[in-house]
Parts: structure tokens; C-alpha cells; sequence
């Protein structure tokens, strides 16, 4: 392939369809500046790990999504640019959503997630996910094929992420629909094909009228300070948890499901060897991070490795470059189920950005690759749709975020 100069990491076609010879090239020097935006490129898995430990003092989420694309309005200026970032905060894409806040608005906002996330709340969650992994296998299991992103992803994540949020099941269905992707904008209410609006309906409806109820907790919830969050605070958090769980969920069960349908040795094992499925998901996320890279934006002047950041610096965090380092793994284009330190894979993130959601993610791949497994067998892709094994085609979404497939199409044995 071409050298990593000749290549535009943010638009090349053949590095959406195929990554990992560019990672490899970047990885020669693992932070370097990229030629065209001054972005810094950091593919390292030390690297990567060190920038996203030093959140807190240097650097900043504010452009998490965007990056240079289209960057702070007006030049930085000297070694220090918080109060910058603070004045036009509200410019840049994601800008009214946790993910892309700073301690301490961060802190407070994600402290919301407690009232979800206790064991006791996951566990109930996952009871429902037994039942809507058959209730979506239901719906095409007879058929003997199915487009899998569409006929099971997006409606089982969707579904699953409402659940665990309290919303009724009664309104379950406006949940699973396939969300409708319509840009990154800073004020989107509606980015991922939930509105704000019904989770602002929920909580001053449970403000009103306590009932026993996850969505009631929600709505009772203090920022640490002891304040009371506005409606709108906690339907946002509710809403990106949508957009960060269900999309990514999406993607790992579609990579998970690829695997297995061009392994059968390996689907095989599994579906005799039952207690291996969290193992094989761990090794997933390292081996097809659904979450290829995003930003950070030196807010003070520092050096990331050897590289000089001034204050201002777009700075590109590759996690999907950093789970293939061989510093860190061995052989690392190989798919190994006995990896030994699979866990240390960056998938999830680390640091206080680390994924919430991470606990909700894992339960919904294991349950359901338990029932796929169950109810399916000879799983393989349609080879109209996909091509002959030595000519495979897939099509992957134009993005540099995300590792995602647009469409997933299988052909199995149903098992009655």
C-alpha cells in the first residue's frame, strides 16, 4: 500500500475498508504529527494509555468527536487555553452531551449513571435480556437467514439500553428502530434517532408523580453538590447512552458474528464451551476495537512522548491502532481465545472517560451470542450478498471513528 504520508487517514476509502496496514506503518514512530490537519497521531498503546490517564490537568474532551473538523473559531494562543475552550465550548460538535465535558461538569453529569449501573439494576436488566434475544430471533429465525445489523443489532441494543433505563415496555417499539444518523451538530437533539423531548417527558412526569421505578431514581438524582439537575441534564445523559451503547454494541456483535460465521471451528468450541464466550468478546474488542479513534485538545502546552503539543493541538488517540501494538501484544493480527491479557485491551477506554456502559455491553453480547448460539446453527454469510470466502465484500461506514459494518447478511440451520 501506499506510505502513511500518501494516505488521508480521515478520508482515504481503503483505510476504512482495511486499517491495519496503516496502523502498522504508523507505529514505526508511534506519535507523529499528521501532514495535512497538524493533527498529532498517537497509535502507541503506552502512548495512547498515557494521554488518556492525563485528562484531567492537559488535556480536554471538548472536540472528542471533531478534532480539527471544524475546530475551536479562532486561533490559540500562549501555553494555557482553558478559558478559550470555556468561551466557545458550545461551537463544537457534542457540545451538550457528558462525553464531551471536563471535570468537573463531567463528574457531575456522569454521577447520574449510579442510579443505572448498580448490581442490582444490571441484574434485573439482564433477566430482560434473555427474553428480547428470543423475541428478536423470533422475528426471522424460521426464514433460515437474516441481515444481522438490522433484523437483530439496532433493535436489540436499542431496546436493551431502554430497558435498563426504565422506560416502559409499553413504549419500547419507538426505541427499536434503526436510528437515523443526521450529523454531529452542538445543539442535535435527535443525533441518534432518540429526542431528547421523551426523556424530558419521563423525568418531569416522574418529578410529578413518583413511582417505584428506575426512571423515578433518575429523575430524583443530585449532582454532588447536592443540586437538583435540570430535566433537560438527565434526558441528556439518558440520550447518549444511546448514542455510545447501542452503536458500539452494534459493531461488536456484527465483528463477533463475522468472526464465527467465517470460523466454524471456532463457533464450534463456543457452542460447546459455554464459558469461553466472555473470553472471546474481550479478544473481539481488541482485535476489532468498535471504537477506532477520537480526540483530545491540549488545553496547556505539554509533549505527548517526545512530540511537542503546544496549547491548541488536536491530538488523535487511535485505540484501534494501540490494541494491534506488539509492544503490548503478542502477534497481535491474530485472533487468540486464550490470549492471557486480552483484558488490558483499550476498547473500553481507561480513565475517568472510561465506558460506562461497559457492564451493559458485555452482558448483551454474551446473552446474546448464548441464543444465537442455541438457536442457530451452521452459521455463515450469504455468499450473494458477501462473495465467495476468496473473494469476500463488505461494506463499512466512512468513518474514522468507528469500526462499523453497514450490513451483516447470514445464512444458518434453524434448531428447533
Amino acid at each position: 500500500m501506499s506510505t502513511w504520508e500518501e494516505l488521508d487517514f480521515f478520508s482515504d476509502k481503503a483505510l476504512v475498508n482495511d486499517p491495519y496496514p496503516y496502523y502498522d506503518a504508523l507505529r514505526q514512530c508511534p506519535v507523529r504529527r499528521e501532514p495535512r490537519y497538524d493533527v498529532i497521531m498517537v497509535s502507541g498503546y503506552d502512548e495512547v494509555s498515557a494521554v488518556l490517564r492525563d485528562e484531567r490537568e492537559t488535556f480536554s474532551l471538548c472536540n472528542v468527536v471533531s478534532g480539527p473538523f471544524p475546530g475551536l473559531p479562532v486561533a490559540a494562543e500562549g501555553d494555557d487555553i482553558s478559558d478559550l475552550i470555556e468561551q466557545y465550548r458550545d461551537t463544537l460538535p457534542l457540545s451538550d452531551y457528558f462525553a464531551s465535558f471536563d471535570p468537573p461538569k463531567h463528574t457531575a453529569h456522569r454521577s447520574l449513571l449510579g442510579r443505572l449501573f448498580t448490581p442490582k439494576r444490571l441484574k434485573e436488566n439482564e433477566e430482560f435480556l434473555w427474553r428480547l434475544a428470543d423475541q428478536q430471533i423470533d422475528r426471522f429465525v424460521n426464514r433460515g437467514s437474516c441481515e444481522f445489523v438490522t433484523d437483530y443489532g439496532f433493535p436489540f441494543t436499542m431496546i436493551a439500553i431502554a430497558d435498563l433505563l426504565g422506560v416502559p415496555e409499553s413504549d419500547h417499539e419507538k426505541f427499536g428502530r434503526e436510528p437515523k444518523f443526521t450529523g454531529l451538530k452542538g445543539s442535535d437533539r435527535n443525533f441518534v434517532g432518540v429526542e431528547d423531548d421523551w426523556f424530558v417527558e419521563y423525568i418531569e412526569d416522574r418529578r410529578r408523580e413518583p413511582r417505584d421505578d428506575v426512571l423515578t431514581h433518575l429523575a430524583q438524582a443530585k449532582f454532588p453538590d447536592g443540586s437538583t439537575p435540570t430535566a433537560l441534564d438527565v434526558a441528556r445523559v439518558a440520550t447518549f447512552m444511546f448514542a455510545a451503547g447501542q452503536g458500539t454494541t452494534v459493531d461488536l456483535l456484527s465483528s463477533a458474528l463475522l468472526m464465527l460465521a467465517e470460523g466454524p471451528d471456532l463457533q464450534e468450541l463456543l457452542r460447546c464451551e459455554r464459558d469461553r464466550i466472555p473470553g472471546f468478546f474481550e479478544e473481539m474488542l481488541r482485535f476489532e476495537s468498535p471504537v477506532k479513534s477520537n480526540f483530545r485538545l491540549a488545553r496547556r502546552s505539554t509533549t505527548v512522548s517526545d512530540v511537542e503539543a503546544p496549547a491548541g493541538s488536536d491530538v488523535l488517540v487511535m485505540v484501534g491502532a494501540a490494541n494491534r501494538d506488539p509492544r503490548r501484544f503478542e502477534d497481535p493480527d491474530d485472533f487468540r481465545l486464550d490470549r492471557p491479557n486480552a483484558l488490558e485491551h483499550l476498547g473500553f477506554g481507561r480513565g475517568m472517560h472510561a465506558c460506562p456502559g461497559a457492564p451493559l455491553a458485555r452482558a448483551e453480547a454474551r446473552v446474546s451470542l448464548e441464543r444465537i448460539l442455541d438457536r442457530m446453527a451452521d452459521i455463515r454469510l450469504s455468499e450473494a450478498e458477501h462473495g465467495p470466502p476468496d473473494d469476500r465484500r463488505f461494506k463499512w461506514e466512512r468513518t474514522f471513528l468507528l469500526r462499523r459494518l453497514k450490513s451483516l447478511h447470514l445464512e444458518f440451520t434453524p434448531i428447533d
